[in-house]
């Protein structure tokens, strides 16, 4: 029966190959669609997922996901480090800024602020330069993904950021997230410095009568030409300076849900997530909370309907042209089972032969748009595995319309002419 597959299947060429170009192309759609979703979740929590030395992300309690929250004051890190379980605890800022390359095209980007020497954040698949560089005055990093929509070409090129002077010291691979503007790595230094640029800044202070002398900085802009660069003065973060997260890393042996609520209850308005949990609660955000996840769904689900129909479409024709050969094994007294397997293998030969091509060019086209682009279609096994799954489902499914048709074919009509 095997060999009556085959045959069926080879015997006209064209037909086959256009079949095979239907089924490669459903499974092409089903795959990149799963596999930019899950690149698009994924990146959205790198910086998360990729440092395992911090427990625990304390934020406000406004939280919404990674990148959006309101601010804590600089003061809580000293705060925290009293708290008892806490053995380490380090500021994390998130903050917008605004680029300008050489041609003086500007760009939003996404300062990722931390402390460049310091033990829990760290900057992973560092290509080249040193994190330690940081420290340094004007000195950023960057994804390689970004250098040409930041216009520039390497290590040590400068540019503007808000108006100050900004040094490239070295770059990274596979740390941006698709969901968000091009980030810039920088020490919690320099992004203070970038953020007063172009401003003049005074402190004001006022008697209170129950907290003593209140000091606020009022800042004021600089009158300067588009071409010409500000000031540039490194400021160490003060008790009120906004952060954004305090990272923290627990004692050995702590218990880390206990922690957690030792925080959220020394600390009123805010929040408490382990790693496991501010991951999820991102990529939650950006599949429920957003049209991404529905409209890759729905692409995905056009591509098994166009491999229904066109798989379809192929074995009813091929059922067709080979009635006669089925009536023949029916009036030999083949059961009705045997002559469904001949349609089974042939569609399931289909999608194989459609699935093995398809991955092939999933692959290479993933990492063709991740080298240049910064883009991730993420296929893991698991995806790899459901898919073949709904490829041999599509086909098997389209087969029962062959199989209908056979269904009602009359031994008799062998000896009809």
């Amino acid at each position: 029966m095997a060999s009556i597959a085959r045959k069926n299947l080879l015997e006209d060429i064209p037909r086959f190959l256009v079949a095979q170009a239907g089924i490669i192309f459903a499974v092409s759609l089903i795959t990149i669609q799963i596999g930019i979703l899950q690149g698009f979740t994924t990146s959205t929590t790198l910086l998360i997922d990729n440092n395992p030395n911090i427990d625990i992300w304390l934020s406000s309690d406004e939280i919404v996901y990674f990148e959006l929250t309101q601010p804590l004051p600089f003061s809580t890190v000293d705060d925290v480090l009293k708290v008892e379980g806490v053995a380490a605890a380090e500021p994390f800022l998130l903050q917008t800024g605004r680029w300008r390359s050489e041609t003086g095209k500007i760009a939003p980007i996404r300062f990722i602020g931390f402390e460049p020497l310091g033990r829990l954040f760290r900057l992973w698949n560092v290509i080249e330069g040193r994190v330690s560089d940081l420290a340094e005055p004007q000195t950023i990093m960057t994804d390689e993904a970004n250098l040409k929509s930041l216009q520039i070409e390497a290590v040590g090129d400068v540019a503007t950021i808000n108006a100050a002077t900004a040094r490239l010291v070295g770059l990274a691979r596979g740390t941006q997230s698709i969901a968000s503007s091009k980030f810039i790595f920088a020490s919690l230094e320099n992004i203070k410095g970038y953020a007063t640029a172009g401003l003049s800044s005074r402190a004001r202070c006022v008697m209170d009568s129950e907290r003593g002398f209140v000091c606020t900085t009022e800042y004021e802009r600089d009158d300067l030409s588009d071409e010409e660069n500000a000031t540039f003065k490194v400021q160490s973060l003060n008790s009120v300076d906004p952060i954004t997260y305090v990272l923290i890393k627990a004692t050995p042996g702590q218990d880390i849900q206990e922690l957690v609520q030792r925080l959220e209850t020394r600390f009123e308005n805010t929040r408490a997530n382990t790693r496991a949990e501010l991951s999820e609660m991102t990529r939650s955000f950006w599949r429920r909370s957003t049209g991404v996840g529905f409209i890759l769904a729905l692409g995905a689900v056009v591509g098994v309907i166009v491999g229904m129909v066109v798989v379809g479409q192929i074995l009813y024709s091929s059922v067709s042209d080979h009635i006669k050969e089925f009536g023949t094994l029916k009036a030999m007294g083949a059961s009705d089972w045997i002559i469904y397997k001949v349609i089974i293998e042939q569609s399931l030969w289909m999608a194989v032969l459609g699935y093995l091509p398809s991955m092939l060019l999933c692959f290479g086209l993933g990492a063709w748009t991740f080298e240049t682009q910064g883009i991730r279609i993420l296929i893991t096994p698991l995806t790899a595995f459901g898919v073949f799954l709904v490829t041999t489902g599509m086909c098997v499914g389209s087969a029962l319309f062959a199989i209908q048709k056979v269904m009602r074919v009359d031994p008799a009509i062998v000896f009809k002419a």
